[in-house]
């Protein structure tokens, strides 16, 4: 869901900036020292997830795990994907250094709001209803992320509205495919390192 430089405004630049900066500040405050691996680790499997871009017209689409990331990270991925998008910025030319903020806001903040409504209860719940919630956070954090790149769009240009449907429509199917590897990845994570899922 990388949105690419040169379509947005100035202003929504700056919205996204300072969103992605205050996120990140609360993420590394509540980072404790025993948990920058697991956020290096996770911000790993971001970064290697989201390698195979398809490009959407003033966007992409891509695998990206940002509810298993959320769900793990909880406000820590704002700090993890913030740092997995800069190497790709840099590295690979995906998105920008100019839409980084805006970018990194569409990705953490989905995650950081799975993480909010599902984490505990996933924590807490087993088998059918443990496996509801996880597929509801991977397929939510999807629909929440392209949602946010269409408002992006949008508030920068009315005139992409059109573009903005297609733009989500073309995230469905990527939705259930995450809901899916959530699912399986939530399920592996409480029968091997449940403690991995603890806050």
């Amino acid at each position: 869901m990388h949105i690419s430089e040169g379509f947005l405004s100035p202003q929504v630049l700056a919205a996204g900036w300072v969103a992605a900066g205050v996120g990140t500040a609360v993420g590394l405050k509540k980072l404790k020292t025993d948990k920058i691996v697991r956020v290096a680790v996770f911000s790993s499997v971001f970064f290697l997830a989201s390698l195979v871009n398809v490009r959407i017209g003033p966007a992409s689409t891509h695998l990206s795990l940002i509810a298993p990331v959320g769900l793990v990270l909880g406000w820590s991925v704002f700090p993890a994907l913030l740092t997995a998008l800069l190497l790709q910025a840099v590295l690979l030319q995906f998105g920008g250094l100019l839409v980084l903020g805006v970018n990194t806001t569409d990705m953490a903040l989905p995650g950081l709001i799975v993480y909010l409504l599902f984490a505990a209860r996933i924590r807490r719940e087993n088998g059918p209803a443990a496996a509801v919630f996880a597929f509801a956070a991977g397929f939510s954090a999807v629909i929440l992320a392209a949602a946010g790149a269409g408002c992006f769009l949008t508030l920068s240009d009315p005139g992409m509205a059109g573009a903005v449907k297609v733009f989500l429509a073309a995230h469905l199917p990527l939705a259930l495919a995450e809901g899916a590897i959530t699912l399986v990845m939530v399920e592996f994570l409480k029968k091997t390192a449940p403690d991995i899922l603890s806050e």
